[in-house]
């Protein structure tokens, strides 16, 4: 057996605020915003990252899909959306909600809002109900990001949803987006230079019998999967 990997325990949220999580309608104001907001994450990349990018040919052209992804720091998330050719559905922690201008960014994109560390069925219910629609879900199993700067201990939520769902699951990871190279290389007027790896799709249903055992083999497939994409340095206690 693998060593599991160690890190603090993983964050709970404070606040508890059901009323906000939703799976967000896709009205045509929102349209318009996230096309708008796809390309100034693609400025905003070319204009702070030099990204290379790898098997992007894996990514499929629509959905019903779920993305897993590693997560390093603030430059995942333009680092990634940048390069796919859709603007998916994203999980992102309650305590966004209240920052006075990226929380009110992010909600008018309609992100599904999550409390971490609590069984938060709203937020399952929405992404389940995403990924019946069509639609394309984003979420780091991780939880948060990294504070060790290699893969963390997978929580179960992906694995639910991707067992739940039966839906294709694609793994992408980025390296080099770790706060202090990002922001060292900006303060210097350099471009940070990144890494993403999109892997193949693959499906959890019908993985085990049990619930508990199918989300328990669903996390550490997708945690490997993930893994297999990283360098050695990067794997944690998934190597």
């Amino acid at each position: 057996m693998r060593d599991k990997p160690s890190a603090p325990p993983k964050p709970v949220s404070e606040v508890w605020r059901p009323e906000l999580v939703r799976l967000p309608q896709l009205t045509l104001p929102r349209r318009i915003f996230r096309a708008f907001a796809h390309g100034l994450l693609k400025f905003v990349s070319r204009l702070c990252l030099r990204v290379t990018a790898e098997g992007l040919e894996n990514t499929p052209p629509h959905g019903p899909l779920l993305i897993v992804i590693n997560h390093l720091g603030d430059a995942d998330t333009p680092a990634i959306l940048a390069c796919l050719p859709f603007m998916p559905d994203a999980l992102g922690k309650i305590e966004l909600y209240d920052l006075p201008i990226l929380g009110k960014l992010m909600d008018w994109y309609g992100v599904i809002w999550l409390h971490r560390g609590r069984p938060d069925k709203r937020a399952l219910r929405a992404a389940l109900d995403g990924l019946a629609e069509g639609r394309v879900i984003i979420i780091a199993p991780e939880g948060r990001y990294s504070l060790t700067g290699r893969l963390e201990e997978g929580t179960g939520g992906a694995a639910f949803l991707a067992v739940k769902s039966g839906v294709p699951v694609l793994p992408i990871v980025v390296t080099g987006t770790e706060n202090a190279k990002v922001y060292g290389h900006l303060k210097r007027l350099r471009r940070a230079p990144v890494r993403l790896r999109v892997g193949k799709t693959f499906r959890l249903a019908g993985q085990a019998e049990g619930r508990k055992e199918a989300l328990s083999l669903g996390t550490e497939k997708i945690m490997e999967a993930l893994a297999n994409l990283l360098p050695e340095e990067y794997r944690g206690g998934y190597s």
